[in-house]
């Protein structure tokens, strides 16, 4: 157990499945997990769910805080930053805001002490990954407790180059909307030919489930396991040609690279309508 008071900044999706994590892996006890946002309604929520304590005042629920979780959205970070000026300076203050660099955070919360990530959506299960850094004034106590919260979400990964950090909104945090659109696409095509939509995502979900167990325990180049179900002039082999003459790989790659410049336009803050990821 973590045995240290933890404060949520934005009681969002993925700050109730971190909250969820924690009190299902015991990590931590509902008395010292706090919840703060300017909805009383949520916070109700979260206290009938959970029995944690929830405040509309962001400054108070820092006040006692040895962790701070910043889970509010990106445009609105500058603003909530404004209202933090309560944090103990011993206390490590951890981000999962796409695209906000520790220097802004820094900066904005005149604070050293700053763990950045980017979890997923599968966090919400248990099932998700996290990629995250550290400023070099975190003590290895905080790291842990930094690991810890994050491993409540599933697996996590630390790297030491924060520019890391943006590759993997562009990857794994905005990942799972590139598999649920495949998936869609699969399931309309099943209803297209004639199965009934039930059956047709019966099919597809078990064939992306267990295609990514079978590839997770073969151990192999993904290339080397599609060639063995390729046969030559099969109907594996007429698929795949059509979805490379359709630009299949470009599109995904070219895909991943706007979702990375978009992470770091969110940094820089630009002006105009932001579309992140929801529950951030």
């Amino acid at each position: 157990m973590i045995n240290k008071k933890i404060t949520f900044i934005g009681p969002g999706v993925m700050a109730e499945a971190m909250i969820a994590g924690l009190l299902n892996k015991k990590l931590a006890d509902a008395k010292d997990i706090t919840a703060a946002g300017p909805r009383e309604e949520r916070g109700a929520e979260l206290i009938r769910k959970y029995g944690i304590q929830c405040t509309t005042d962001n400054s108070a629920a820092c006040r006692d805080a040895d962790v701070v979780v910043l889970s509010v959205k990106p445009q609105r970070l500058t603003d909530v930053m404004k209202g933090l000026r309560d944090i103990k300076p011993d206390a490590l203050v951890l981000s999962i805001i796409a695209g906000a660099t520790m220097k802004k955070i820094g900066a904005g919360l005149k604070h050293k002490a700053l763990a950045r990530s980017m979890p997923n959506t599968p966090g919400q299960i248990g099932e998700g990954i996290t990629v995250w850094t550290a400023s070099k004034e975190t003590t290895e106590e905080q790291r842990e407790m930094a690991r810890s919260i994050l491993g409540a979400l599933g697996e996590e990964v630390f790297v030491e180059d924060e520019s890391y950090l943006d590759m993997a909104t562009a990857l794994s945090g905005t990942g799972p909307a590139y598999v649920f659109l495949f998936t869609e696409a699969l399931i309309d095509a099943g209803v297209h030919m004639g199965f009934p939509r039930r059956i047709a995502e019966q099919l597809v979900l078990q064939t992306i489930k267990g295609s990514a167990s079978f590839y997770q325990s073969a151990g192999r180049h993904p290339a080397t396991l599609r060639n063995q179900v390729t046969s030559p002039g099969g109907t594996s082999a007429e698929a795949i040609y059509y979805l490379e003459k359709a630009g299949f790989r470009t599109a995904i790659s070219r895909a991943v690279w706007a979702a990375y410049q978009r992470s770091l336009e969110l940094g820089k803050e630009k002006p105009g309508h932001v579309d992140v990821e929801e529950g951030k």
